[in-house]
């Protein structure tokens, strides 16, 4: 795996599964340089340090930290929790009641479970209207009369809720639900778009660098304000996802000091695990309180943070 992540390269299976926990690797090179150092083995304490000085190195955020300079427009809260097929939405309504973001991307939000849940919480939108209502401005907070859906079953499903106005904008063609919106947020364009590709399965790999692809491309592309945020099925030791931090997104839990706490799977983490479900933003934003929920019946936790539109550069 080292190896692999020096040569900036996914490999394939099983090393592209194993790199999601690279970080991990740390844990036998310090034991095993405590052994050399214990037993005073001179090239065994030689190679161990030298082990455990790359993956340090390798461990360190990836890509830009810098903040803007520009003075800021606005403020809003984003929440990005994958609901497991729609099983843990009744405890993910529960966290946005308590935490009241302003944006919430929901990747596995099977059509007929999760959509149900969310209209009985928030309303339903093709039957008050409020799918229609473009121009009515943002809902208070805690409300979400604006959504873009991609309607299906199983994993494929997956929704945007706003309290921002919120019309459709082209979405990308993946295997599972990515919907896509220009948000109006407080008079300031901001796009939006969820990111759930493929899972690196083993006889799937190919899929997902392949749709990971289309995300880096998405983002290279997509001039202004952006919000790239969703189960990404990838983590910043996959070079998949690190060619996406170098179009200039920057992944906002790194931004706030939480590159590595796992977000998957959620059984076992935040002891064990990795972080595979993200926030990124272009330059124009800055992040600040970047943290993890847990949610109940779904092997995701929940990731909010705040996020300060600035002015363009």
């Amino acid at each position: 795996m080292l190896i692999c992540r020096a040569a900036n390269t996914d490999a394939v299976t099983p090393l592209t599964q194993l790199l999601a926990f690279f970080p991990w690797l740390l844990a036998p090179a310090a034991l095993a340089l405590f052994l050399a150092l214990y037993a005073r083995w001179r090239p065994g304490m030689a190679w161990a340090a030298l082990t455990t000085g790359v993956l340090a190195w390798f461990l360190q955020p990836y890509g830009t930290t810098a903040e803007p300079t520009t003075p800021p427009l606005t403020t809003l809260r984003v929440l990005t929790s994958n609901v497991e097929f729609g099983y843990g939405t009744p405890s993910l309504i529960a966290r946005i009641h308590e935490t009241k973001p302003d944006v919430v991307f929901i990747p596995e939000c099977e059509e007929a479970r999760c959509t149900r849940e969310l209209n009985r919480a928030f309303g339903n939108p093709a039957a008050d209207g409020t799918a229609d209502r473009t121009a009515a401005g943002p809902g208070a907070k805690g409300t979400y009369p604006y959504r873009q859906t991609v309607a299906s079953y199983g994993s494929a499903g997956s929704v945007i809720l706003s309290r921002f106005p919120l019309p459709p904008a082209p979405t990308l063609p993946p295997q599972m639900g990515m919907p896509s919106a220009t948000a109006d947020v407080d008079g300031n364009p901001v796009r939006l778009q969820l990111a759930h590709p493929m899972p690196p399965l083993p006889g799937q790999v190919d899929v997902w660098k392949r749709e990971l692809a289309r995300i880096r491309t998405f983002a290279a592309a997509t001039p202004g304000p952006l919000i790239l945020a969703g189960d990404f099925n990838a983590s910043e030791d996959h070079a998949a996802f690190r060619r996406i931090l170098n179009t200039g997104l920057r992944d906002t839990a790194a931004l706030d000091g939480d590159t590595h706490t796992p977000s998957w799977p959620s059984r076992t983490a935040p002891p064990f695990g990795t972080q595979i479900d993200h926030v990124l933003v272009s330059g124009e934003f800055s992040a600040a309180d970047a943290h993890f929920l847990d949610i109940a019946h779904t092997d995701h936790r929940a990731l909010v943070v705040d996020l300060t539109l600035h002015s363009g550069q």
